[in-house]
């Protein structure tokens, strides 16, 4: 199982990687808002919403367990990503984005929740 787990890992790591640098440099280029960590968020969010279409699966032993631990606890665990939230959250207060930062932590609480909540009931 530790394979399956590294393996989902790595292609989650990957993927938000590529997908987070995409969207950031659209972002950046359409909006004086640069400085939001739209890409994270987003990454966060679906993260979110796919952990709980899985996690659903899982508990109602709908999957293969090497799916749950693949997908649930590779993919998604290494998709998406708290250390960078925290980073991001301080970049926008050092840089005297109050009011973005607390939009950023409360959006990225509260709506990453409720789609968890939608994918599970999915």
């Amino acid at each position: 199982m530790i394979w399956l787990i590294g393996f989902g890992g790595a292609m989650g790591a990957a993927v938000r990687f590529l997908l987070g640098d995409f969207i950031n440099k659209k972002w950046a280029q359409k909006t004086k808002l640069y400085m939001f960590p739209l890409g994270t968020w987003i990454i966060n969010i679906s993260g979110s919403f796919l952990l709980g279409v899985i996690a659903k699966y899982h508990l109602s032993n709908s999957i293969e367990e090497w799916v749950w631990y693949f997908v649930g606890v590779g993919f998604c665990g290494a998709y998406t990503t708290f250390s960078t939230f925290g980073y991001e959250t301080i970049r926008l207060i050092e840089a005297k984005k109050m009011g973005m930062a607390i939009i950023y932590v409360l959006s990225s609480l509260v709506v990453g929740i409720v789609f968890a909540l939608m994918g599970f009931n999915t």
